[in-house]
């Protein structure tokens, strides 16, 4: 006797899954608090373990590269050795952009603060009045001035203000358990990969009716790929950015360009929007510390920088990109932020192009069962 199916699952699990729902629904609405402070307290247990599996997607493929050149030294626990390697190259880069990077950006915004009158008065004074826009002066730089002027940056960036928000940011034992549990679990979801993958697999496979299981298999396999491909290579491209940036603008004796290129470099992480936002501020910073000519040039050099990295760089790292239109991707990006923030920003692309295969694929199964229905009657 065949079993009965719905939407692409075993009847059994349709229902079930359904009934659940609703219950959630019901009880959501019913207890809107209640349901609020469990949803947060079930998020504050289960993120040591969603912390454990971003730690490990991002060190995969160092871990598995490494793991294969092992492999050909007949070397034995090459999975173990490759682990702690790629852990201990990790901690490593950590270590050293907290000893050389972080000082240099700090130093760079505390002088800069400190500074930002003397900057705004001398471009003042070199003709700002008379020989450009006086409403650039009014409405754009003596806003940002007046902000910057009010934060009291000695008292924000004291050594004992600096220990109070590490202590805050890790609350004390329970965060300092939190990340050791992440790290923890990091390290067994690499070590047991192979048999967490094939755990999901039976799952969907017990679950779900064959058509079911193979778009299962094919948005799994292909927005596993997406994410990983987008995250890896956009992080790696913020890199090469960061650092040709900052060289570029050394050489051109821009002041703060170790920041600024870090900045253009992060900024470059958001499709789009991002680079027009860490450009422009790097031009308005250039504009008070060095002065219009030095802006433009900084401008120019930047921008083709960007184009290089658009058209040469980022694809060599990406390989294929992602089949996603520029308007899908800024409208993808203005909601991902409105709703999830920088990391709402930061995935919205691989969503975007996962949802719009989705979408492909259910257009291209409800065409051909208009052709097969039309072509019986």
């Amino acid at each position: 006797m065949k079993k009965e199916k719905v939407m692409g699952t075993k009847k059994w699990f349709y229902w079930v899954s359904i009934g659940t729902i609703l219950i959630i629904i019901y009880k959501f609405f019913d207890n809107f608090s209640g349901i609020g402070r469990w949803l947060s307290n079930l998020l504050s247990i289960v993120a040591p373990f969603l912390t454990a599996i971003l730690i490990a997607y991002v060190l995969y493929t160092p871990t598995k590269k490494i793991e294969l050149c092992l492999k050909s030294t007949k070397l034995k626990h090459t999975r173990g050795l490759s682990i702690a390697i790629v852990y201990i190259l990790a901690i490593a880069l950590i270590a050293l952009i907290m000893k050389f990077i972080i000082p240099v950006v700090v130093s760079s915004v505390s002088d800069l603060v400190n500074n930002i009158q003397g900057y705004y008065n001398a471009i003042t004074a070199d003709g700002l009045d008379s020989s450009f826009a006086p409403w650039i002066k009014d409405n754009v730089l003596k806003p940002i001035v007046d902000y910057i002027q009010a934060i009291n940056f000695q008292e924000i960036f004291t050594p004992d203000r600096i220990m109070t928000y590490l202590s805050s940011a890790f609350g004390a034992v329970k965060s300092i358990v939190n990340i050791f549990i992440a790290i923890v679990c990091s390290i067994y979801v690499l070590a047991q990969r192979e048999s967490i993958v094939k755990f999901i697999d039976n799952l969907a496979k017990a679950c779900m009716t064959k058509n079911g299981y193979k778009r299962f298999t094919r948005y799994f396999g292909n927005g596993n790929q997406m994410f990983f491909k987008y995250i890896s290579s956009q992080v790696i491209d913020a890199f090469v950015v960061a650092i040709i940036t900052s060289i570029a603008m050394s050489i051109m004796g821009i002041k703060y360009s170790v920041m600024l290129g870090i900045l253009i470099g992060l900024s470059n992480l958001i499709p789009y929007v991002g680079a027009i936002v860490g450009v422009g501020i790097s031009i308005i910073i250039t504009i008070l510390t060095g002065g219009w000519q030095k802006a433009l040039i900084m401008a120019v050099v930047v921008i083709i920088l960007q184009q290089i990295d658009a058209n040469i760089i980022n694809p060599k790292i990406t390989g294929n990109s992602l089949e996603v239109s520029p308007l899908l991707v800024i409208f993808a990006v203005t909601v991902g932020g409105a709703y999830f923030g920088i990391v709402g920003m930061f995935i919205a692309v691989p969503v975007a192009t996962l949802i719009k295969l989705m979408i492909e694929d259910f257009i291209r199964e409800r065409n051909k069962e208009k052709i097969v229905s039309n072509s019986d009657e």
